[in-house]
């Protein structure tokens, strides 16, 4: 097995766009299982989390009118649709760094650059995105941590296998 030195340097390259959106869609949806299937361990209600996010996209009011944690179609409908975009939008600025740096010569880089995306993405939403979303504070947590490593790794791990480029 040769040593590539430098094979992990930026140079010009475009990302599989479509291999992006696909890949931040579907890790989205990994995300959302996985945040359904930990409010069950707790003694939160499995709405609370699609109200907190439907209320990005409507606005804080949203969480008072709904009492935070009750069911409604309309919010869980609104949550899906914000929840995907920024899966999608999310999974696009992923590949936009994978790419140029070759992050997908291997499973394994493709596992470390998502970890890392995905830490840095709790960071960036739970505490700077926080001061316009204050209501996710107290959503700061090891459960969210995981889920956002999660949803990172399997976006890059995603986007690799269905990338079309061939890989150096």
């Amino acid at each position: 097995m040769e040593l590539h030195l430098h094979s992990h340097r930026w140079e010009t390259r475009a990302p599989d766009w479509a291999a992006a959106a696909v890949a931040g869609f579907a890790a989205g949806a990994v995300l959302m299982v996985l945040e359904l299937f930990w409010s069950t361990f707790g003694n939160a209600s499995p709405w609370t989390i699609s109200n907190r996010i439907a209320a990005i996209a409507m606005g804080p009011g949203v969480l008072q009118s709904a009492g935070g944690d009750d069911f409604s179609i309309t919010l869980v409908g609104i949550a899906l649709a914000t929840h995907y975009v920024l899966g999608i939008a999310f999974g696009v600025i992923l590949a936009a760094i994978i790419a140029p740096f070759h992050l997908d010569s291997s499973n394994g880089m493709a596992l470390l650059a998502g970890a890392v995306f995905g830490l840095v993405l709790y960071l960036f939403n739970f505490y700077g995105m926080v001061r316009f979303f204050p209501w996710f504070a107290e959503m700061r947590g090891w459960a969210a941590v995981a889920a956002h490593l999660i949803f990172g790794m399997a976006t890059a791990v995603m986007y690799r296998q269905l990338e079309k480029r061939n890989r150096l």
